[in-house]
Formats: C-alpha cells, sequence, structure tokens
C-alpha cells in the first residue's frame, strides 16, 4: 500500500509548507505515541533535532501530541541522528524522534522515528501511524497528560558512546583533522569527541544559526573542505550532513572521497582484524561495481539493497552481517550503531590512520571507480511512467548492454528523477544519462 505521508526516511516536506505543518507534528505525535502505549506503565519519547529554524516550531507541537496521549517526553535538543537512535535504547524510551531533513536545504525539515531497540520503524509501523493520523486518537483524561523536560547530559553520553568504537591506547595526537560540520546537528559533539581523542583540529560549518544548515558546507558541498585542508596542511578532511549520519571524505591532498572508498577500507580493516561478520557488505544498487570486483579479489562478497539506509541495514540483519552502507556516505556499524553515524566512521578511518602510519590518500584508495554519472531532473514520479522516458531508458540499457549499467528512480525525499549510468566508457556514459534526462524533462 502506497503511504501518504512517510518516504524512503521518515516524513519530509518544506516546513510550514503543504505538508511539513505544526498540525501534521501534533498528529503524528498522537499518532505514534497511541501505537505505543502499551499497558499501565508510564510511556516516554525522546525527541532530538539538527539546527534548523523550524525544528523549535515542530519540537514542540510534537510534545503536544505526545503529551495528549499520555506519554512524557525528554528533549535533548540539538544532536545527531544516530544519538537520538542511541539515546532511546539507552534510556529505555518507547519511542525516538529525531526532527531533520538531513542534507536538505534548511527551509525543509523532517520526522524519523525509531523503536524501542534504536532501529528505524517498520512499513508495518509506519503504516499504521498513518491510519491513526488519519483516523482519531484519544486523548487522556487531565491527570494523565504527559510531562516534558530536557536533559543536559545527553551530548556527554554520545560522545562516550562514539569514543568506545576506539581500541583503548589508541589517540589522535599529531592527527591534524579538518572537520566540517555542516551547521548541523553535531556542531558541538564531533568537535568536542575528536578534541578529547587528541586531535590537532580545525573545524569549519560549525557556527549554525537556524538558517545556514548545509549552506555551501557539509558532505552534499565538500569543495570548501577540500580548500581548508590543503589550506592548513591537514591530514585528512571529514565532512558531516545536518543531522551527522552520512560522512564523506578530503584527503591530504585535496581529494573527495566517496562511501564507496570508505566501506572499503572498514571491510579490509575489519578482516585483518577478524572482526568482520558476514562475509560481505550489504550497499546499495548505486555503489560502484569496482567496489564489488575489489571485495571479490578479497574474497568477500557484495549484497546491493534499494537506495536507503533502512534497506541497507534490513538486509544486514537478516544476513548477519556487521558493515553496510552507502555511496553517499552513510556508514552503518551494527557493532556500535543501530543506523548510519559520520562520527562514528570517521573514527574508524582515523584509526586506521593512527595504526597503519598510512596516509588518507594511501588508505582510502582501494580501487579505481569506473566513470559514474549521476543527474537529477525536478519532475514528480509519475512521469517514469510515459512512453517517451520509456523508451529512452530501454535505449540507453541497449547501449550499455556489457558495458555498463543504468540506474533511472525516483527520490524518497524530493520531487526528483534520479539518473545513474556507469561503464567503462566515460563517453558513453555521459551520453546515455543525458539522453534520459531529456526525456524525463519533457515528459509532461
Amino acid at each position: 500500500m502506497a503511504k501518504r505521508y512517510f518516504g524512503t526516511d521518515g516524513i519530509r516536506g518544506a516546513a510550514n509548507g503543504p505538508k511539513m505543518t505544526p498540525e501534521l507534528a501534533m498528529k503524528v505525535g498522537q499518532a505514534a505515541g497511541t501505537l505505543f502505549l502499551d499497558g499501565p506503565t508510564k510511556h516516554r519519547v525522546l525527541i532530538g533535532k539538527d539546527t534548523r529554524l523550524s525544528g523549535y516550531m515542530l519540537e514542540q507541537a510534537l510534545t503536544a501530541g505526545f503529551t495528549s496521549v499520555g506519554m512524557d517526553v525528554v528533549q535533548v535538543g540539538p544532536m545527531p541522528t544516530p544519538a537520538v537512535a542511541m539515546l532511546t535504547r539507552e534510556m529505555r524510551a518507547d519511542l525516538g524522534v529525531m526532527l531533520s531533513a538531513s542534507h536538505n536545504p534548511f527551509h525543509d525539515n523532517g520526522i524519523k522515528l525509531f523503536g524501542p531497540d534504536g532501529y528505524k520503524l517498520t512499513d508495518d509501523q509506519e503504516e499504521a501511524i498513518e491510519a491513526l493520523i488519519d483516523g482519531d486518537c484519544l486523548r487522556v483524561e487531565g491527570e494523565r497528560i504527559g510531562r516534558a523536560r530536557r536533559i543536559d547530559d545527553a551530548r556527554g553520553r554520545y560522545i562516550h558512546a562514539v569514543k568506545s568504537s576506539v581500541p583503548d591506547g589508541v589517540r589522535l595526537d599529531g592527527l591534524k583533522v579538518v572537520l566540517d560540520c555542516a551547521h548541523g546537528a553535531a556542531y558541538r559533539v564531533g568537535p568536542e569527541a575528536l578534541w578529547e581523542l587528541g586531535a590537532e583540529l580545525t573545524t569549519i560549518g560549525a557556527s549554525p544559526d537556524g538558517t545556514n544548515i548545509n549552506a555551501g558546507v557539509g558532505s552534499t558541498h565538500p569543495e570548501a573542505l577540500a580548500r581548508k585542508v590543503v589550506e592548513v596542511g591537514a591530514d585528512i578532511g571529514l565532512a558531516l550532513d545536518g543531522d551527522a549520519d552520512r560522512l564523506i571524505v578530503v584527503d591530504e591532498t585535496g581529494r573527495v572521497v566517496d562511501g564507496d572508498q570508505i566501506m572499503a577500507l572498514i571491510m579490509r580493516q575489519q578482516q585483518v582484524e577478524g572482526t568482520l561478520k558476514g562475509g560481505a557488505l550489504v550497499t546499495t544498487v548505486m555503489s560502484n561495481i569496482a567496489l564489488e570486483r575489489y571485495l571479490q579479489g578479497l574474497g568477500l562478497g557484495m549484497i546491493r539493497t534499494p537506495v536507503g539506509d533502512r534497506h541497507v541495514l534490513e538486509a544486514m540483519r537478516a544476513r548477519g552481517c556487521n558493515v553496510g552502507g552507502e555511496q553517499s556516505g552513510h556508514i552503518i556499524l551494527a557493532d556500535h550503531s543501530t543506523t548510519g553515524d559520520g562520527l562514528l566512521a570517521a573514527l574508524q578511518i582515523l584509526t586506521v590512520l593512527v595504526s597503519t602510519g598510512q596516509t588518507a590518500s594511501e588508505a582510502l584508495n582501494s580501487f579505481t571507480p569506473w566513470p559514474q554519472l549521476l543527474k537529477n531532473v525536478r519532475q514528480e514520479p509519475r512521469v517514469l511512467e510515459s512512453a517517451g522516458v520509456k523508451a529512452a531508458i530501454a535505449a540507453a540499457e541497449k547501449a550499455l548492454e556489457g558495458r555498463g549499467r543504468l540506474l533511472v528512480r525516483k527520490s524518497g525525499t524530493e520531487p526528483l528523477i534520479r539518473v545513474m549510468a556507469e561503464g567503462q566508457d566515460e563517453a558513453l556514459v555521459a551520453e546515455t544519462v543525458e539522453a534520459v534526462c531529456a526525456a524525463v524533462a519533457k515528459a509532461a
């Protein structure tokens, strides 16, 4: 059944727009609270957010919804998405909520929900919440209304958790690191964690004002980080996104490194240490075929899923794998986290650099990617059913047959059609992508 509100990663849209309104947020609070109320005991929900201006509005609306059905609310303020997942489980909450639109600009916002185990909700749970949003939720009598409070030690709890992933005795002394926090949720926890481990730190994107999240900085705009790394002569640059669940790296030469190379490094290191589980990496259809061939050379497999870290995690749990992620920088390390965690992944890379003495350019250059091109066209998903688009896709697939692959999909978070091709012939890759994009743009 098609969902009305939830996409691939929660509910997302323009804040105060037709979808992401305080009225909807309050209904989500009532609906999710109703679904997770179970028995006479007192129930608790934890709410975190990134640094968007609209977070204040939506946080209060959600709080009103949850308390109206009898749930107590714990607000932790600006915190990374993986911190909310971790704290939900650690504090024995019934539900966790993260207010963020991830890498989108500040005028968007979203609602991500986590169950008591710290994992994102299932499709069935999201559909049940949607039914309650569109129906009636029973508000409690006055004496049973929930309470709301803020806690001050959430930041320290998360920092301790991510630092615990670093082996005892490992310090980052002498390592020059530039950290780009995207003016987002990790603007305090990221620098504090690296400083506590001894890194010689330079930060950018760490001055949020409510409207500058992801603006020219962060994992989707690594150019500023690359310039700063070269300028200060750093050993490595680390770029998080607005809610810090993804990571893109810049090596000491200013070269941008995506999630495929990060996953290759972590897989190789865990194989050497004997900590790898499942014998395979779980990633999405977007990952480069050269990564797959590299892993085959190590005697390891690669399992592809649809785009979205939730799909990756579902396959990881089903196959017993402890490493997964996406080319875009969502890295899931199941031994330490229940969702993608940019800061956690960064610490694994820094640990390798310290323990091996390798430079970032050496450690993060496991394979040579096949030429790959991704373009977005702003169109509604229904254009994929048009005859012209179908014909263009078929022609492109025939041109790439045996020499590459084509992937055309709708975005789960924006009204975009994403067109990606890869192959050994760069000119052919560009030609096929342009042809399909032109057909999508023309479609009515």
